[in-house]
């Protein structure tokens, strides 16, 4: 209960902090965010849950794998622009990142507990109303579509990533 509240204060606190406000993606491209109070607000105005990517951008060979071979391709895009919000995590090792971005991203670790890269999780965020406490909704996680036939990477990805959409609109 403690980490519940200490998460949806640490959450409310970020909402505030961080301001990166990116363009709006054209047409077959992607909007990456890295504010969660912007990906929260985009989730709360269109319905979408939030896709969380987990990445090292600066020494995470997978990571760069998923996106070549799974973020880059026109499916995914597609899929992207209709379904979900994208937020990057990033936890780089040559590059400085702001320390609100720092904060942020070290609490959604913790909150889902992320042990390895790439990982992604799709999830809502909701408001208690009596406590005003934000809590995460994990829908579910993914990471690099092992398995998977060699060039269709996205393949296997997109349906992993819609059975958890299905599952968490039930």
């Amino acid at each position: 209960m403690k980490s519940v509240i200490f998460l949806s204060l640490f959450l409310l606190a970020i909402q505030y902090a961080c301001t990166s406000q990116p363009a709006p993606a054209k047409a077959g491209e992607l909007t990456w965010h890295t504010d969660l109070a912007k990906a929260r607000e985009l989730s709360d105005a269109t319905k979408k849950p939030i896709f969380g990517f987990f990445t090292g951008s600066d020494w995470c060979g997978w990571c760069h794998k998923l996106e070549a071979n799974v973020f880059d391709k026109a499916a995914f895009i597609t899929w992207a622009n209709k379904n979900v919000i994208l937020l990057e995590l990033d936890f780089p090792r040559r590059k400085k990142l702001p320390a609100e971005l720092v904060q942020q991203n070290q609490g959604l670790q913790q909150a889902f507990q992320v042990r390895g890269y790439p990982t992604i999780w799709i999830f809502t965020i909701s408001e208690d109303p009596a406590t005003q406490n934000l809590n995460l909704n994990a829908l579910g996680s993914l990471g690099y579509p092992s398995g998977s036939e060699i060039g269709k990477e996205e393949v296997k990805f997109l349906n992993d990533a819609d059975l958890i959409l299905a599952n968490g609109k039930n």
